[in-house]
């Protein structure tokens, strides 16, 4: 199994990155190498890429356990190295879950589920971060 993306240069420092999907996202970077600021960087495409991965899990398996859930959210505050290659050092995640008479153990078990086994950009990020994660429960 293979997963293919292709960058093409805009102009500056802004590029179409189109997925194997055939879909599209653009990304810049910052002003000091020659950015506008009109597109998220690659590094932070790269945290939502993790985030956007576990979601999925969660979502999935939560779906599966019949949770009452009407809204889920992952926050993701991530810490670099000073030096290049600037790579991060540590991932905090956030899961907030609203939803109807949920159950805890179980939400808290499909985030490790995704930690520690499924989600594949977080295997990926932990070879050089510490990852750390929160479950936030909101009843409705």
């Amino acid at each position: 199994m293979s997963t293919t993306a292709r960058i093409s240069w805009v102009d500056g420092a802004l590029f179409v990155a189109e997925a194997g999907s055939g879909h599209t996202i653009t990304m810049d970077g910052s002003p000091d190498v020659g950015g506008r600021n009109l597109a998220p960087r690659p590094m932070e495409v790269v945290l939502m890429g993790m985030g956007g991965c576990t979601a999925i899990d969660v979502v999935s398996m939560l779906k599966k356990q019949r949770q009452d859930i009407e809204g889920v959210e992952v926050a993701l505050v991530a810490g670099r190295a000073d030096d290049h290659p600037k790579v991060f050092t540590s991932v905090k995640l956030v899961y907030t879950v609203r939803g109807r008479k949920l159950n805890k153990a179980l939400i808290e078990r499909a985030v490790s589920l995704s930690d520690e086994k499924y989600c594949s950009a977080t295997a990926m990020v932990r070879k050089s971060a510490e990852i750390t994660h929160e479950v936030v429960l909101v009843e409705i």
